[in-house]
């Protein structure tokens, strides 16, 4: 597994935590947006979106840039790769996992068809089941 900064994992786990913030990166797959139109869909003030930014920004996912008084937010994907690269251990994992449980099933059901029926014992007479 290839290392990763765990402080950095960790502020973008905490990001993308967020249906909010997830959203806002959603957005910014489309191009630059500013700080009012990220806020836009939303039911916040821009001081709440600025919060949700900066969460952004500290896990590394968006730049943002001051031209004039407009604070536009572009998106930065480097540190997706890297939280990718770490899920893809786990999926790894499972997946070699499941396919190992699939094979034992597979053979469990090929021995039980190619063994011989077996009759069930008739009932003893006079013991009541």
């Amino acid at each position: 597994m290839v290392e990763h900064n765990p402080a950095q994992l960790d502020a973008v786990f905490h990001a993308l935590g967020d249906a909010t913030r997830r959203k806002m990166l959603r957005a910014l797959t489309q191009g630059e947006r500013t700080v009012s139109q990220l806020a836009e869909p939303f039911d916040m003030s821009l001081a709440a979106a600025s919060k949700h930014i900066k969460a952004l920004e500290s896990a590394g996912l968006i730049h943002r840039e001051v031209r004039g008084r407009t604070h536009m937010c572009r998106l930065a994907p480097a540190p997706l790769a890297g939280a990718h690269d770490w899920l893809s251990f786990y999926e790894r994992f499972w997946t070699d996992h499941l396919d190992a449980l699939e094979r034992l099933l597979r053979e469990d059901d090929a021995r039980k068809q190619s063994a011989p029926a077996r009759k069930s014992p008739a009932p003893k007479r006079g013991v009541k089941s």
